[in-house]
């Protein structure tokens, strides 16, 4: 008999095995600075870092089709917002609606707001715009837009796994989850007020 919990670790694991960089010894490697910086930057930001991992506890609560709707909206719509950023379109008052993102994350996992995929995976999207936007915007100069790209996209997938994988918590733990949810919005709306 498989133990229930095997899925969830191996989830968070594979999670946590993403966050490791690789090292590299010798002089030569500048292609690699963009992939490296860009999969840094989600973990730098604590808008950035809440709004990912909320997206996956919430798309944890939701379950069924909203399991893998939210966590696959959000990287190709924030994939979308980067573009449009290293394009030179302005998206108007990104780091607002970033905070505000964070805000209805947080509220959405506190009171287990319960919405079909498609609403769901549609408002995180119209998020992850904004997400992508700023991230392609704070790229440091010289950096290689795929290679920062993929950095970035990578991490965010990590994160939204980390996401599921405390969302899939056991029952008996959901309180704590709505309390975590609970601090997530109080940090957007200190973010909002900041």
């Amino acid at each position: 008999m498989i133990d229930r919990r095997l899925p969830r670790a191996i989830l968070v694991g594979l999670a946590l095995c993403g966050c490791a960089l690789p090292a590299f010894a010798h002089t030569g490697h500048a292609g690699h600075a963009g992939l490296i910086e860009g999969f840094l930057h989600p973990f730098t930001g604590l808008d950035h870092l809440l709004a990912m991992v909320a997206v996956g506890v919430w798309s944890a609560q939701l379950g069924r089709r909203a399991l893998w709707a939210l966590p696959v909206a959000f990287p190709l719509m924030m994939a979308a917002g980067g573009a449009a950023a290293i394009a030179g379109v302005p998206l108007g008052p990104a780091e607002t609606l970033i905070g505000f993102s964070v805000l209805v994350l947080g509220m959405a996992i506190a009171f287990e707001v319960k919405a079909r995929a498609w609403i769901a995976a549609s408002l995180v999207g119209v998020f992850a715009i904004f997400h992508g936007h700023a991230h392609a915007v704070e790229m440091p100069p010289g950096a290689a837009a795929g290679a920062y790209a993929a950095g970035f996209l990578a991490a965010t997938v990590l994160l939204h796994l980390a996401g599921i994988g405390l969302g899939t918590l056991p029952q008996r733990t959901r309180w704590m989850l709505r309390a975590a949810g609970a601090g997530v919005a109080l940090a957007g709306a200190a973010l909002l007020a900041a």
